[in-house]
This record gives structure tokens, C-alpha cells and sequence, in this order.
């Protein structure tokens, strides 16, 4: 049963009795989920800070440049026309993250979510380098000011300040590329006041959330946790509490007492602050962490290791799981499908966007010849990153000339727009006649076509 002090499902275990938000202290645990989920973060981490220095063909891995409307990803470059791809890839990842939720519980939350991945890894372990263990980080917490504390918090605040201004400053190189950022370092914030201003707003957001704000993000801003309560069944996997071999909890001397000896270590060592054994809940991120602490002790006293464990709640009540499920396969299949449809089209974009756009004003006009003319403009787009020659060539009566030259040569991700002026004699062709602008990228060939204006 829970005990009368401890977190209870009546309301946030971050909060005390009066509703203020208590500081939630975890102790240090060790054991194989903890040392799994490690390697998980410091790949993570490293990932993150390293992609923005790799090059591929010249350019950033990934490159998000909002203004131009350019995105380099993996070799891949995208522009502002590319953006219904980004429907298909929201969608496949969307399905591949709900399936593996249906599957496998919180497994982003406590592995991969870059909350957890950097508050763990690195925040924490500052804290816990320089303020101790949680007792002491407890105690000191609510000690007087002194000149120990203080010189506490200030080296605390201070390498999280240096350690946030660093993420942030890496956040915006995914943006502006990292080589260039450190130009923009170089010649000051004034010269480059967007970066500026973005690398401190995401420095302040950092400070704010891995600071102070911390778990509170899980379970007050992210809406992912809500959705477990759609996505989790009794055959998903979740961190959860063996109620028929822990029950009635007691002393490891009492031969009519379950296995869980009330140590409250599972609480102890809990991010969140929740108890694992009143049941699956909202705050759990399923990190595991109480799982690890849990064997620990039932080692110590001689018993079987898995009270608490990664199982499915049927698997807690000794029945079979059920791996398959229809809303399951629904799930995979919707994000298969996604994904195969944002791999097609990646696959069969084209290298260059060719339009052919009317201009305002009167829609034909007669030159000093009496010859008919058609203003227009031809918009070209250079999809690529590399130089792209590009052969114009007009399609229609053989009466029809055009100012449009025969090759155009467009820089890597140019836009493009040729003034065009179609010029035929006055009724050598009939109003409403189809004109084809042909426009060849090496083997891509795209006919955009507009209609011929005149006098009848």
C-alpha cells in the first residue's frame, strides 16, 4: 500500500501539500539500464554538436537557411517548392514514432528526447560534481546563504551558463553552418544580429528549462506524454511494479511480507519524484532508473532480481503478451507508407523548376512594325547544389520569335527570373494558340506552356 508520506496518484509528486513545486533531487543509481542509456546520450551528444562541421560535397550535412529558402540535408538540397515533402516526412516519422510508442512505451522519453539526453548527461552530473549526492544537495538547498553556498551556486550557474551558451551557439549553426558562425563570432554580434539574437533566446530557453524548469517540461509542456494515455496498452512495454510478488510490502525478516521491502529507493532515485509501484503514470518518462535501483537492492538481500522491470502490464499479472495488434499494424503500415512516399519523392525531384508567368498590364502589344508581342517572364529555379547549364528553346508556329536565350547558366541554388518577349506579325497566329517553352537540365526536359494573346 502507499505510504501516507510518499507520491500517491491524487497529485504531482513534484508538488507539495500546499501545491508549491518541490526540487526534485534524485539519487545516483548504477546498473545496466543506466549505463545502457549513457551510451544512448553521449552518441546523441556527440552527433548533435559534430554535424554541423561535416561537409558533404562542399556544403553542411544539414543546413536549415530560413531566409533563402535553402536546405541542405545529407547532399540533398530543398528549397521553399520542395515543401510538400515535408508532409510526407512529418507523416512518416509521426507513424514510426506512434508504432514504436505502442510497442515499446516512452522508449523516446527516456533514451533519445533531447531533454533527457542533455539534463542527464550533463546538467545533472555538473550539479552532482559540485553540490554532492542528493542529501547534501537537499540540504544545502535549504541551508542559509553562506560563503560556501554561494560559491556553490555560482560555479553551478556559471558552467551551465557556459555550457548553454556553447548548445545554443550550435543550435543556430545548424542554421547558418558552423564555419560561418564562427566568422560571424569574429566580426561581432552587431553585424550578424539575427544569429545574435537567436543563440541568446536559445541560451535563456536552455538556462530556463535545465535550470530550473526541468521535469516540469515532461509533464506540464509536452504533449507526447499526454498521448501515452492513447498510445500505451496492456501489451505495451512499460517500467512497472510486480504487485503480486511485491505485496504486502514489509521487512525481509517477516516470512508473510512480498519482496518489496518499502526501501523507497525507487523513489529515491526517480527524475520525475513518482512511486513506479502505485502504477503506470503521466510523470513516468520510463528512464528505467528505478528498475536499476530496485535489483540492486533485491541483490543486496538476496532475492531475485525484476520486482520492478520493463514488462507489459499484462506481463506484470503473469499473462501473455500480444505482440501483434490491428491498431498496431495500422500504425506501421501508415508509417511505411509514408515513408516510401517521402523516399520516392526524394528520389524523383526534379533538378530544376521552370514556370512561365504572365506580367501585369495588357496582355499583348504592337510594336512600331505592326509585329504582335507577348511580355512574360520565365522563372527558373536551380534545385541543386552545383552549377546547371540550362537550354531554353520556344515551341510554336514558326512565325513566332523570342528574345529568350539559348542556354542559361544558373549558379547552385539560383533563382532566376528572364524577361520574355514572344513577337510574331499581326495574324500570323491564332489567339488561344498553345506556346511550349521547352527548358532541358541535362536529362530532365519540363514543357512549361502559356497562350497566345492577340487581335482577332
Amino acid at each position: 500500500m502507499p505510504r501516507p508520506d510518499g507520491p500517491t496518484l491524487d497529485k504531482l509528486a513534484i508538488l507539495d501539500e500546499q501545491g508549491h513545486r518541490k526540487t526534485v533531487h534524485p539519487a545516483d543509481v548504477f546498473g545496466p539500464r543506466l549505463s545502457r542509456r549513457r551510451v544512448v546520450a553521449y552518441f546523441l551528444m556527440g552527433l548533435f554538436l559534430t554535424l554541423p562541421w561535416v561537409r558533404m560535397g562542399g556544403e553542411p550535412v544539414i543546413k536549415l537557411d530560413i531566409p533563402r529558402r535553402s536546405f541542405h540535408l545529407f547532399g540533398h538540397v530543398f528549397n521553399g517548392q520542395d515543401g510538400f515533402l515535408l508532409f510526407f516526412v512529418l507523416t512518416g516519422i509521426g507513424f514510426t514514432l506512434i508504432s514504436v510508442s505502442a510497442m515499446f512505451g516512452r522508449l523516446w522519453c527516456g533514451w533519445a528526447c533531447p531533454q533527457t539526453v542533455w539534463l542527464e548527461g550533463l546538467y545533472r552530473r555538473i550539479e552532482r560534481a559540485i553540490d554532492g549526492p542528493a542529501n547534501e544537495r537537499r540540504a544545502l538547498e535549504d541551508a542559509p546563504w553562506s560563503a560556501k553556498k554561494v560559491g556553490k551556486r555560482t560555479a553551478k550557474w556559471g558552467l551551465w551558463l557556459a555550457v548553454s551558451l556553447f548548445l545554443g551557439h550550435t543550435f543556430v549553426a545548424y542554421f547558418v553552418g558552423a564555419y560561418e558562425l564562427v566568422g560571424y563570432l569574429t566580426e561581432g554580434p552587431a553585424e550578424h544580429m539575427g544569429a545574435f539574437v537567436g543563440a541568446m533566446g536559445l541560451t535563456a530557453a536552455m538556462m530556463f528549462d535545465m535550470a530550473w524548469f526541468r521535469e516540469q517540461t515532461c509533464i506540464v509542456l509536452c504533449p507526447y506524454g499526454r498521448l501515452q494515455s492513447v498510445l500505451t496498452d496492456e501489451d505495451t512495454l512499460v517500467i512497472g511494479y510486480d504487485t503480486n510478488r511485491g505485496e504486502p510490502r514489509g521487512k525481509a525478516s517477516d516470512p508473510n511480507n512480498g519482496a518489496c521491502v518499502d526501501c523507497r529507493r525507487c523513489v529515491q532515485v526517480c527524475p520525475t519524484g513518482i512511486d513506479i509501484r502505485n502504477g503506470l503514470q503521466l510523470d513516468c518518462i520510463g528512464c528505467g532508473q528505478c528498475a536499476d535501483a530496485c535489483d540492486t537492492v533485491m541483490v543486496k538481500i538476496g532475492r531475485k532480481k525484476g520486482l520492478v522491470r520493463t514488462d507489459s502490464l499484462r506481463g506484470l499479472r503473469d499473462e501473455k503478451r500480444r505482440f501483434l495488434r490491428p491498431r498496431l499494424v495500422g500504425y506501421a503500415v501508415a508509417g511505411v507508407v509514408g515513408v516510401v512516399v517521402s523516399t520516392t519523392a526524394l528520389y524523383t525531384r526534379v533538378p530544376v523548376e521552370a514556370n512561365v508567368l504572365r506580367l501585369p498590364g495588357a496582355p499583348y502589344a504592337l510594336d512600331a512594325t505592326g509585329a504582335v508581342t507577348n511580355p512574360m517572364m520565365l522563372h527558373l529555379v536551380n534545385k541543386t547544389g552545383d552549377r546547371l547549364p540550362v537550354h531554353v528553346r520556344v515551341d510554336g508556329p514558326s512565325a513566332l520569335t523570342s528574345t529568350l536565350p539559348p542556354v542559361v547558366e544558373l549558379e547552385p541554388e539560383e533563382q532566376r527570373s528572364l524577361p520574355v518577349v514572344l513577337r510574331a506579325p499581326a495574324g500570323a497566329i491564332a489567339p488561344g494558340t498553345e506556346i511550349t517553352i521547352e527548358v532541358t537540365a541535362g536529362s530532365y526536359v519540363k514543357r512549361p506552356t502559356t497562350k497566345w494573346m492577340g487581335p482577332n
